[in-house]
């Protein structure tokens, strides 16, 4: 019924909106896009697919994430890895039916699924004590503490050594863990103790890489976000130590592990298997052009003063920082020549990664970042002149600081200027039209932190999950986006994963637990924008005038030159049906096309885990009458046309 509504030929229709179908100003491959954050357990624990917590027993308590019993102990001599330096060795218990071993419940149980195989594997050698050989044995182990899977390893050599083993599953379980004990023989040490699923994609877990993949994105931002900043300069997010072995990148700590006083984390670090080289692969796999994000020399400002010296690195001391951004271009573009051109090529991929873009700081203001910016785009100008360079506006959409960011980053003449809004429906719905007036003669935007938050009931400030309210509004507020392509070039909603037992924010695009994940109302919102992007934008008017919050409608237009398509997208937030007739000058004779609809009668609607398709996208068959199209659009209702 909803459906023949929404397609219902009407003969005086109350709006009259006119589309001209001259092609106008080019919408930028990189229009609709990703920004990836480690919050929320978004990469060890979501994305990486490692199951092992503390696998090489880095976190400050060396023994975080393990369950130990027996006789344990934590080592670092002679270490197989030079930075990642302990392990453990485990020693016969001195008891005849005792066990001495470890245990493993990964990022809040280990999610297995019945027919699924799982790659274990472990180096070890014999104590450097011992001598002879000894056996131990790794096991799967469910809810109910019954083994599922085993496998024993026997080690003979006092030399590290790289163990292997396969498990498979013949049950689903969502809390299952890994036991290892010694079995019979001499001391064994151990390190890089790793478990994943055979599905894994370069190491990331299958179905988020497809749930990002659906989006279609142009823009992949990595890795962040105030963990590019650190919370001091020490913890800042360094790609140098992302890649090469993963066995040897060092532990980092999370920049959100304590940050949040009702959603502590203190077991939340950064192992790094996850790190620029895999991002690189992602954006290739996924079709979107990698934006990585770099330290300007400025630890996060929202939890160090501006004076404090040690929160910032003086501008006689900046050169390394600067060299990391030009050594990443020649990592990610350079000849295999090159010393890090080399480097990627050594891991798996000669062929350079065509990086375009590069973003230094993330959202820093205030005096201290340009000039400390200015020395970046000087470099990066000189040694790589085609490579855009992305500078920030700060944290806020207006203000002060908003301003003088935006003045500076003229001043420098960087490519793109980063904006944050994390608002209001309300605030999205009457800054649609945000970008009508923006000079179209300095640098493009970059919408690259966004989300509308709606807040909870009652008198508490809380921010809901992801209900169809607060899409709807960021559906209403990309009108104005696609509008305005000539002005904004990019845009990435934020943040994109949570973990449902590890969320820090919310709202996010995807949430997962250990066992399958759930696409948000907001990333179907996404996912139709990413979809229908089209190639160039078209006047879309009514009475002369923008469609940007008259009586609740909010629509923008484009067309799309590959597949030769018009593409009418229109969001309703009224709370009254719409009858409108659109006409396009220019052709004759529409014909037949689809209609895509995201409705609901409940603006608290969610997607969860428990109901997936609770609010997703419906088709149908549509035919205009001539070069006129009249729908019926319900209240409370993102529309997107194409014929």
């Amino acid at each position: 019924m909803l459906l023949s509504a929404l397609a219902s030929i009407g003969v005086n229709a109350q709006h009259q909106f006119t589309v001209n179908t001259k092609p106008g100003a080019p919408v930028q491959s990189t229009m609709y896009g990703i920004f990836f954050e480690d919050i929320n357990f978004g990469a060890d624990g979501g994305l990486y697919s490692e199951m092992v917590e503390n696998r090489s027993f880095e976190f400050p308590d060396r023994l975080m994430g393990w369950n130990v019993f027996g006789n344990v102990a934590v080592n670092d001599i002679k270490p197989a890895f030079d930075r990642n330096p302990h392990y453990v060795t485990v020693s016969p218990s001195g008891h005849r039916e005792k066990q001495s071993g470890l245990e493993n419940h990964g990022f809040f149980g280990m999610g297995i699924k019945e027919g699924m195989k799982y790659d274990f594997s472990i180096y070890a050698r014999l104590n450097l004590l011992q001598g002879k050989s000894t056996k131990f044995r790794v096991e799967l182990v469910g809810e109910d503490d019954v083994p599922i899977c085993q496998d024993t390893i026997v080690v003979t050599n006092n030399q590290w050594q790289k163990y292997t083993a396969t498990l498979s599953s013949d049950k689903t379980m969502e809390k299952a863990f890994m036991r290892i004990f010694l079995m019979s023989g001499e001391s064994v040490d151990l390190d890089h103790i790793s478990l994943m699923p055979q599905d894994n994609w370069h190491g990331m877990r299958a179905d988020l890489v497809k749930d990002l993949a659906d989006l279609h994105p142009g823009i992949f931002r990595f890795p962040g976000g105030c963990i590019v900043e650190g919370t001091d300069l020490e913890t800042r997010y360094q790609w140098k130590n992302t890649v090469g072995d993963p066995e040897n990148r060092p532990l980092n700590e999370n920049r959100w592990n304590y940050t949040f006083p009702h959603r502590l984390y203190p077991n939340y670090y950064q192992t790094l298997g996850l790190g620029f080289y895999e991002y690189f692969l992602l954006s290739e796999k996924i079709g979107a052009q990698p934006l990585p994000i770099l330290s300007c020399g400025l630890a996060c400002q929202y939890q160090n003063s501006d004076n404090d010296k040690n929160a910032h690195v003086a501008l006689d001391k900046l050169q390394p920082y600067i060299d990391d951004a030009l050594d990443l271009i020649e990592f990610a573009n350079g000849p295999v020549t090159s010393k890090w051109g080399k480097l990627r090529a050594d891991m798996g991929h000669p062929a350079p990664f065509n990086l375009k873009q590069i973003g230094i700081g993330n959202e820093q203001w205030g005096a201290l970042y340009p000039e400390r910016l200015e020395m970046f785009v000087k470099q990066i100008r000189a040694k790589y002149p085609n490579i855009k360079i992305c500078g920030s506006a700060g944290p806020s959409a207006s203000g002060k600081e908003f301003d003088y960011g935006w003045e500076q980053m003229r001043r420098l003449g960087v490519d793109l200027v980063d904006e944050h809004y994390y608002m209001s429906p309300e605030w999205f719905l009457k800054n649609a039209g945000r970008y009508d007036k923006y000079s179209r003669k300095g640098p493009k935007v970059f919408a690259g932190e966004y989300a509308s938050h709606v807040k909870g009931q009652g008198d508490k400030p809380t921010v809901a999950m992801n209900n169809f309210e607060a899409a709807l509004s960021e559906a209403a507020f990309m009108t104005g986006l696609e509008r305005n392509a000539d002005v904004v070039h990019q845009a990435t909603y934020a943040p994109l994963f949570a973990h449902v037992e590890g969320w820090q924010w919310r709202p996010d695009l995807i949430w997962f637990n250990n066992l399958e994940s759930v696409r948000s109302v907001n990333w179907y919102v996404q996912m139709l924008y990413g979809t229908n992007r089209g190639t160039n934008v078209l006047s879309l008017l009514e009475d002369g005038k923008p469609i940007e919050g008259a009586d609740g409608l909010y629509a923008s237009a484009v067309y799309d030159k590959e597949a030769k398509n018009y593409i009418i997208k229109i969001a309703n937030t009224g709370d009254a049906d719409k009858d409108i007739n659109i006409t396009f000058n220019g052709i004759k004779n529409l014909g037949p096309g689809k209609l895509i609809t995201l409705h609901s009668n409940d603006l608290q609607a969610t997607n969860t885990l428990s109901n997936k398709e609770n609010v997703v996208p419906q088709t149908t068959n549509i035919e205009a009458k001539g070069n006129t199209l009249s729908v019926k659009i319900p209240a409370k209702t993102f529309a997107v046309y194409r014929f």
